[in-house]
């Protein structure tokens, strides 16, 4: 028993971004781990695949911070089990917890292709960049098994609609032949998405994205066929890796990295004390010092969610890393812009090419 004071991290789950199941902020039932989840008592959570019935596959925002207006995500939570995830309170709204269950129960949306060739058939739309994905990551675990990403991408080739593409996951390497077409007539970015180079650091932070070396060679098995390829630091964490900022982007660049960003850790909601209780357990040493500095950068919270600070914070620190980010790229010989992807080439199969259609 305790007193509701006791600070202890909770047993760790192998395997896990993080140690704890809060309860959903929209959920008047809280549910515990059913202990016949629980393998061989090591605390293993197995994750579950459920279906989404959702309608439609394309969200769009208006947002000036993420540099795009539509994305597609064939998954809803993420088996990578990024402690810092800023996407972990969208599972909040399926009535289920920013904890362990954003890693563990994962929402498939098996139609994803189908849907998405009905939107792009549609009169009304418009040919526009498409990212894959805005929240989750399109090529987590489970991707290798169903490949609703790779269909996804299929249905993008034939309309011949652009895509961007961000992961942490050399898995998109497999898509090579798509990605290649693609990339013949500009309708295609990729995105590496690195945040330390320590691989110790990264399976306690990241424990199912691949290999910090793995995400280095996708990098390069990409520039060399001839595809877009970058990367994004992404996220920065204050007192915790932002001095690898340099040696992430010039291993890009040494990769064959054509573009490169970044954004600043932010901790919204329930990520908060999910991501304290991952530094109390694997940076105690480092903790305050990760929490103030992001403070720091976000006037004094956690997360700043006005556009315009949300990805890079304000103040001297955020000016610092801001700076820092931007010398290490011009000495890696990285372009500040990219050409945009073009959106000319759009065509529904079996009809004409769109773009004559409007004049």
């Amino acid at each position: 028993m305790t007193d509701g004071r006791d600070r202890r991290p909770a047993p760790a789950h192998r395997g896990r971004g993080v140690a704890s199941n809060p309860t959903s902020r929209f959920a008047e039932l809280e549910v515990e781990l059913d202990p016949t989840e629980l393998e061989e008592g090591d605390l293993r959570a197995r994750t579950r695949y459920l279906d989404d019935t959702s309608r439609g596959v394309i969200t769009t925002n208006t947002s000036p911070d993420v540099g795009f207006g539509a994305s597609l995500n064939p998954y809803r939570g993420c088996e990578h089990g990024c402690a810092y995830c800023y996407a972990r309170p969208t599972h909040e709204y399926l009535g289920l917890s920013a904890g362990l269950d954003f890693e563990r129960v994962i929402l498939v949306k098996r139609h994803a292709a189908a849907l998405l060739e009905a939107e792009l058939r549609r009169p009304a739309w418009r040919p526009r960049m498409l990212m894959l994905s805005g929240v989750t990551d399109p090529y987590q675990p489970v991707e290798r098994r169903l490949g609703l990403t790779r269909a996804c991408l299929e249905v993008l080739a034939r309309f011949r609609n652009p895509v961007g593409v961000i992961t942490k996951n050399a898995l998109v390497t497999r898509d090579l032949d798509l990605l290649r077409e693609l990339a013949a007539w500009g309708g295609v970015r990729v995105t590496l998405s690195i945040t330390t180079l320590d691989e110790e650091l990264r399976a306690r932070l990241e424990p199912r994205t691949s290999t910090v070396a793995n995400r280095l060679r996708a990098i390069e098995t990409l520039a060399d066929a001839g595809v877009p390829v970058g990367v994004n630091v992404a996220p920065i964490l204050p007192g915790l890796t932002d001095a690898e900022v340099p040696r992430i982007v010039q291993a890009a660049a040494d990769a064959g990295a054509s573009h490169a960003g970044y954004t600043m850790l932010r901790l919204p909601g329930q990520v908060g004390p999910l991501f304290e209780e991952w530094l109390e357990r694997h940076a105690p040493l480092r903790k305050q010092r990760v929490l103030n500095r992001t403070r720091d950068v976000h006037e004094g919270a956690l997360d700043d969610g006005r556009f315009g600070r949300r990805m890079r914070g304000a103040g001297l620190y955020a000016e610092q890393v801001r700076a820092l980010f931007h010398r290490a790229r011009e000495r890696a010989g990285i372009p500040r812009r990219v050409p945009p992807l073009t959106t000319d080439e759009f065509r529904v199969p079996g009809g004409a090419v769109q773009g004559s259609l409007f004049g």
